[in-house]
């Protein structure tokens, strides 16, 4: 019960501090807030001293952000969130219904995610199901193509091709289900790639657990046996899950842009922006809690799946070592996007050339030109410099980080809530209102978000493994703390959180391409792959090229991510130590061995 109070404090701490930081935006930034609202409002106004003036004594500018800030939080025990700076609405009832939207457009995403993940893990049910693994690991080429696709070139190709020019579904609007499909599917189709791959990554060693070998013994249905190694998997990935259902809700900035549908983090962006921070600070509140409420619900059904055998310590160890896979596919997809880096060097990317305006592929220009004349092979070859060793280097730091934190989780499971329930883009001006506009901003915002999830894998895995029978064997033998942590725990769990990690590359990426595609990235000429994406995706019908190829690079990186990967394995150990044994049951075990 204490834990649990010393927790919950913890939660709200961090929330009252995330609110408190947000009302006072406009001061970190050394803007005035004043003229911001009246630009949001009327852009043509000219900025007076007499209109500026009046429009403090308003909003009551003059008292300073913390008596605005105790006044807001004095209104959320009423129910009351204060009134909109632009419009002079009410907050509650707008970001209630902005966060409705955006919670069915999550249901919806989610069914899709999980439709997609199904598909992922098929091959591999169907094979253990028939006991036909055999060592078999996924290669996950496919999945990470598809977990490498931009949210916001998917939904655009979705809107243009499926929406106008088939006219299949409804692109633009909200106005009834048919328009939930394609801003879903775009949604949906990344999240699912990239769970279907961590448990796509679990389920073999679920099949060759002594439960699952005991089953088969004895004749149980494959069907069967498949089913409960599905849910013996689930555990290790339901806080993951319950990051996704939150980042499908805030973080959807890009995908309800261009769908033009009014969500919550539509709501929240346009109110940053605006720097109307009541509607601001109440889209945060709403984030963060919808945040604890799906990680306690993920805790709820981790307890009901796995619960008993985590209080005994008797599962089976779900981390067994295995050799490392071997292929030629990471060398393949490594060559390929080498080549193309290569190629694109010797070329200048910021020569101009206004005759070769959206020239198709040729000889001369292999991937075509933009819509300045400019060779996109060059700016793709020249862009992988920034693109690349900034998310390798990003990738680096939310590693160590994750896997620091997730060793911790009374500690990082509060602060891991509190971070996935912010979108990027709000970080990305909260960074850049303490550290200033730059090409740093947008990198230390990806870096401040990235980690959670990997620090939610690594404590969930831990979770498991701390319970497993050769644990509590190892322990009895006397090992100590650190003991277990280096050569069981560490060994155990670094493999697959890596392999997380890896396959996260082109996330980052992506974060990076997100942030560029909306103003807040690189600025050109800079020919950073997610600054090609946004400013070739207005001419995506027209000249297709030009978006098709830094998105063919950015999905070349995810398979070499992926198929990597799957090199880095728990090797097995010809001999085991024997532990040291700790200094309390050290006499212990002399007298024993005396007798």
């Amino acid at each position: 019960m204490r834990r649990q109070a010393v927790t919950l404090l913890w939660r709200a701490g961090i929330a009252a501090a995330l609110v408190c930081a947000i009302g006072v935006l406009p001061w970190l930034s050394h803007t005035d807030p004043a003229l911001t609202v009246l630009k949001a409002r009327s852009a043509d106004r000219d900025p007076t001293p007499e209109v500026l003036a009046d429009i403090r004594a308003q909003l009551g500018l003059d008292a300073g952000p913390f008596p605005l800030l105790g006044q807001w939080l004095g209104g959320l025990w009423r129910g009351d969130a204060g009134r909109s700076w632009i419009s002079g609405g009410e907050v509650t009832p707008a970001v209630l219904q902005a966060l409705g939207v955006s919670l069915l457009l999550m249901a919806v995403a989610l069914v899709a995610a999980a439709v997609t993940a199904a598909l992922i893990c098929a091959r591999t049910l169907w094979l253990g199901a028939h006991r036909r693994l055999d060592g078999r690991r996924a290669g996950g080429g496919g999945s990470a193509v598809l977990a490498a696709l931009p949210e916001f070139l998917t939904a655009s190709v979705l809107a243009t091709v499926v929406g106008v020019q088939l006219g299949w579904l409804p692109a633009l609007g909200w106005y009834g289900p048919q328009w939930t499909v394609l801003p879903a599917l775009a949604l949906g189709l990344p999240a699912g790639a990239v769970l279907g791959r961590l448990l796509d990554d679990l389920l073999p060693g679920a099949f060759t657990e002594p439960w699952a070998l005991a089953a088969t013994a004895r004749g149980l249905p494959g069907h069967a046996v498949a089913r409960q190694a599905l849910r013996r998997c689930l555990p290790g990935l339901l806080p993951n899950t319950g990051l996704f259902v939150v980042g499908l809700t805030g973080g959807s900035v890009t995908v309800e842009q261009i769908f033009d549908i009014p969500g919550l983090g539509r709501t929240t962006l346009q109110a940053a922006l605006a720097q109307d921070l009541p509607v601001l600070q109440a889209g945060t509140l709403a984030l963060v809690l919808l945040a604890a409420a799906a990680a306690a619900l993920a805790h709820l059904l981790t307890r009901l799946l796995i619960g008993p055998a985590l209080r005994d310590g008797a599962l089976p160890s779900p981390h067994r070592p295995a050799p490392p896979a071997r292929g030629i596919l990471p060398f393949v997809h490594g060559g390929l996007l080498a080549g193309v880096i290569a190629l694109g060097l010797p070329r200048d990317p910021l020569a101009l050339d206004t005759a070769e305006r959206l020239a198709a592929p040729s000889l001369a220009h292999p991937f075509g030109t933009d819509a300045l004349g400019r060779d996109v092979l060059a700016r793709v070859g020249h862009g992988a410099l920034d693109t690349l060793l900034l998310a390798l280097a990003l990738t680096a730091v939310t590693l160590l980080t994750g896997v620091a934190l997730g060793l911790l989780p009374r500690l990082s499971g509060p602060l891991v809530d509190t971070v996935t329930a912010l979108p990027p883009v709000l970080v990305a001006l909260l960074v850049t209102a303490i550290v200033g506009s730059g090409t740093a901003a947008p990198a230390l915002a990806v870096a401040a978000v990235a980690w959670a999830p990997l620090a939610a894998h690594t404590a969930a895995l831990l979770r498991q493994e701390r319970a497993a029978l050769h644990l509590t064997a190892t322990r009895a033998l006397g090992a100590g703390r650190w003991y277990l942590l280096r050569h069981e725990l560490l060994p155990a769990v670094l493999p697959h959180v890596t392999r997380h990690a890896l396959l996260r590359l082109p996330g980052i990426a992506l974060a990076l391409a997100s942030l560029a595609f909306l103003g807040l990235g690189a600025q050109p000429p800079s020919p950073e792959w997610g600054l090609l994406l946004a400013e070739n995706q207005p001419y995506a019908e027209r000249a297709p090229w030009a978006v098709l190829a830094p998105a063919a690079v950015l999905a070349l990186l995810g398979a070499l991510a992926v198929t990597a990967a799957g090199g880095v394995r728990r090797r097995p150990r010809r001999t085991e130590p024997a532990p040291p044994p700790s200094d309390e049951r050290s006499h212990t075990r002399k007298v024993v061995a005396t007798r």
